[in-house]
């Protein structure tokens, strides 16, 4: 099984459709070998706390962690962006992991240069993808990019609305 490899972004993203089908936390644990740095379950912990829907999102993953193996990596000091940012690219790299599943937009750039020989997904991409190997009809998956963005307020954000866009294609 390939590996992917979640920033904390990528993993409360699927963590919002997560518990009732379609699951896509379950989807991804079942097509991937998660591997979680520790910096990311940190930081999951912390968003846990709080009592809206993205710590409701970031307490499924963290009920999910058993799915995961988690590992411990050096950060970057020289890394531009945070700590789990830093710590799934550095992971990802050392794992030659075959993904990893970041909702970073703004940094999309960085994160995809700092890569070595991982594809970088986003969420809508992820879900793109479940689509075209047969795994998620196109309906649902616009149904959870419409809930994952409602959520993540990604509703202006204009590589998302060309997501969802293909999706409508699809």
């Amino acid at each position: 099984m390939s590996i992917l490899v979640p920033d904390t972004s990528g993993i409360v993203s699927l963590g919002i459709g997560a518990g009732e089908p379609p699951d896509p936390l379950s989807m991804c644990l079942t097509r991937y070998d998660v591997v979680v740095p520790t910096a990311v379950i940190d930081e999951l912990q912390e968003i846990a706390a709080y009592d809206d829907a993205h710590g409701r999102a970031a307490e499924l993953v963290c009920d999910r962690t058993d799915s995961m193996t988690t590992r411990s990596v050096a950060l970057d000091a020289e890394f531009p962006l945070d700590d789990g940012e830093n710590a799934a690219v550095t992971l990802a790299n050392e794992t030659d992991a075959a993904v990893l599943l970041c909702d970073e937009f703004t940094q999309i750039g960085i994160l995809h240069a700092s890569l070595a020989d991982t594809r970088l997904i986003t969420t809508p991409t992820f879900l793109s993808v479940l689509v075209r190997t047969d795994t998620l009809p196109p309906e649902e998956a616009r149904e959870l990019l419409t809930e994952i963005s409602d959520t993540r307020s990604w509703s202006a954000n204009s590589y998302v609305q060309r997501a969802r866009s293909l999706l409508t294609e699809e």
